[in-house]
């Protein structure tokens, strides 16, 4: 298939999905955002980490980036005519709407609000599994399909898109409204840390910024039937360490005892059996207490009485479910493993990495001092690939808090409304040095096989979904 330069060089009108010629992506029957999204799928924006280090763009992959970014003014024109947008650290973008009340009074510019997204993807390298390609943008009329719809293209659209509504129907915001559309999240690249620092520099310290990360859903929690809005107020740390052993190698034909790999087993085995202590954060056991009343009378009264039952309530998470045991402690997962390179050759070097989650509360340096203790082996050697502790705690109560709680209850009525730590990263950890206000939640109604989906295969989103993405945006638009 062309990509949408080479139709730009042959004199052909990009089209997605379903359009025509007349209304790129817009084909009958279908939002304007469902085609906008069905589009921007399209364009391979594929970002990754290899060998260690971010990658985003790289070689063929770069015209994917410009060719997703010159999509974007003729899908949302209104957009690129009311608003200031500049390119930060190469493909980032960074949208300004200016505010009324600013050009009256300077100091108006504190009251501004950060939109955050981003717009790179993982790989799909299985293709083949999927039910309609990866980089379709299928839509079936129910669900759009494709990398990106969920994680995180489909927020972009839908503030995009809400900020397209809003100018048509002659809204301005009173205050700044910024858009910071990220380009190497999934590489855990530093362009949002380059946008931060450029407000940081221009004197605008946000009054809000909202990035991915939570988001309305089913079967979220044991025991509650009804959707949760869970609102990422903080999120864990992510280190990447390097177990190395080393031996002289030789022959595998006259194996030594305890050699690399062997060393390096019996490492993993150790984490794997001595995991990190448990601990309930206060953010944890507020969730529980929101929870509580909309839970079966046995859980609604050891919710009830958290601060009595933290024990019991540990030892429980801790056996429920590898989500639940995630909450409570500090995880390690060892994800890529490597030694000989021939089949009848010792290893002279043996390496895994282990990916670790640090739990709010704990640090980089404790954790790597646990972790030595646990292996309990000088011969092991640990090396910080890249990493950072947990993010700093947003407040679940204050002005920020309850105008975010009232958009989402506005759009979605039935759920309930928590807060919550994120188990993952996201680019808005960038912006805690700039801002005490920082949640984490997409507006998105998704389901356990949904959430399954992000980064597997078959990611999709409903239509009605998106849509419902759209109106929070507009929703918290207005209010801001």
């Amino acid at each position: 298939m062309r990509n949408p330069l080479q139709n730009a060089a042959a004199g052909i009108t990009p089209k997605s999905p379903g359009g025509t010629p007349d209304s790129p992506g817009h084909a009958p029957g279908a939002g304007r955002a469902a085609a906008s999204l069905a589009e921007l799928v399209t364009y391979r924006t594929v970002s990754s980490r290899a060998g260690g280090t971010s990658q985003a763009g790289a070689g063929g992959e770069t015209a994917e980036f410009e060719s997703f970014i010159a999509a974007l003014p003729r899908l949302y024109p209104g957009v690129h005519a009311a608003l200031e947008l500049e390119r930060v650290n190469g493909h980032a973008l960074l949208y300004r709407w200016p505010g009324s009340a600013v050009a009256e009074d300077p100091a108006a510019r504190h009251r501004a609000s950060v939109l955050m997204a981003h717009y790179d993807v993982v790989p799909a390298d299985d293709p083949g599994e999927w039910t309609h390609p990866p980089f379709s943008g299928h839509n079936d009329g129910t669900f759009l399909w494709g990398r990106g719809t969920l994680d995180d293209k489909g927020q972009l659209v839908a503030i995009l898109e809400a900020a397209e509504r809003l100018l048509r129907a002659g809204y301005a915001p009173a205050h700044d409204l910024y858009f910071s559309f990220g380009n190497n999240e999934e590489a855990a690249g530093n362009s949002a840390a380059a946008a931060a620092d450029l407000l940081a520099g221009r004197g605008v310290l946000p009054w809000l910024v909202l990035d991915e990360g939570g988001a309305v859903a089913g079967g979220a929690f044991p025991g509650v039937s009804r959707p949760a809005a869970v609102v990422g107020v903080a999120e864990k740390g992510i280190l990447d360490v390097e177990l190395l052993t080393r031996d002289p190698g030789g022959h595998a034909s006259t194996p030594p005892r305890m050699g690399a790999t062997a060393r390096l087993a019996r490492a993993i085995t150790r984490i794997e059996r001595r995991p990190f202590p448990q601990s309930l954060p206060e953010v944890t056991a507020e969730m529980l207490r929101r929870f509580g009343p909309h839970t079966p009378p046995p859980l609604r009264a050891v919710f009830a009485n958290v601060a009595l039952l933290r024990a019991p309530i540990i030892w429980l998470f801790g056996r429920l479910g590898s989500e639940t045991n995630a909450m409570t402690r500090t995880t390690v997962a060892i994800t890529t493993l490597e030694g000989s390179s021939g089949a009848n050759v010792l290893a002279a070097t043996a390496k895994a990495n282990a990916n670790i989650r640090v739990a709010v509360g704990e640090t980089v340096e404790g954790t790597m001092a646990l972790l030595r203790r646990i292996i309990r082996d000088p011969k092991v050697e640990l090396r910080v690939v890249e990493g950072n502790g947990p993010s700093p705690v947003s407040p679940s109560s204050g002005a920020q808090w309850d105008l975010l709680a009232d958009c989402i209850g506005q759009v979605f009525p039935e759920a309930i409304i928590t807060p919550y730590i994120m188990m993952g990263g996201t680019d808005s950890r960038r912006f805690t040095g700039i801002c005490g206000a920082v949640y984490r939640f997409a507006p998105f109604f998704m389901d356990v096989r949904a959430r399954g989906s992000i980064h597997a295969v078959d990611e999709k989103i409903g239509l009605e979904t998106l849509e419902q993405g759209v109106r929070f945006y507009e929703t918290l638009m207005r209010e801001l």
